[in-house]
């Protein structure tokens, strides 16, 4: 195995484990909000395009006769846990939801541009194509999220300035 092909191998199952985690961030974040049915309803669309993305990665990984590392799925998973009991306890838990899933995205998308470059290096073309149909994914996510926030946060803010226990979710 050539060495951009190992690269490749070893940030695909990073990849992989980094879409467990945005699911499960992205599974607690949908399950906790309760008054911003826009939102709502476009993490619960990605948490469908992320599952997608997990096993359209897991079929470049298999290409190699190799699986997802289980250990970096199930730190992944654990971290999401973690970022979403760290919100619950946030009184402007919608706000830093919009933050912590933008900023994710952002990472989401230079994994994806490293991937590209990588799997062209290699020659794995597949790989290439099934990682620029993602990157698009990924940015069209970031770019709504981009687009919503300042509504989000006026919502919010009007919402906390009425003392409305509708602003936090």
């Amino acid at each position: 195995m050539k060495a951009a092909e190992k690269r490749l191998l070893e940030w695909l199952r990073d990849a992989h484990a980094m879409e467990e985690q945005a699911e499960q961030m992205l599974k607690a974040q949908a399950s906790r909000i309760e008054h911003y049915p826009e939102i709502k309803q476009r993490i619960e669309r990605h948490i469908e395009e992320t599952r997608a993305q997990s096993q359209r990665i897991e079929g470049c990984i298999a290409r190699y006769d190799e699986s997802s590392s289980f250990l970096k799925d199930a730190t992944g998973r654990m971290s999401a846990m973690g970022q979403a009991v760290g919100g619950m306890f946030s009184g402007d838990e919608i706000v830093k939801g919009c933050i912590a899933g933008y900023t994710f995205e952002q990472l989401e998308i230079s994994s994806y541009k490293v991937l590209i470059a990588t799997a062209q290096e290699a020659g794995d073309m597949e790989t290439k194509r099934v990682c620029e149909e993602i990157l698009e994914e990924e940015k069209a996510m970031a770019a709504w999220l981009d687009e919503h926030m300042p509504q989000t946060v006026q919502q919010y803010l009007q919402r906390d300035a009425d003392s409305s226990d509708t602003a936090k979710r």
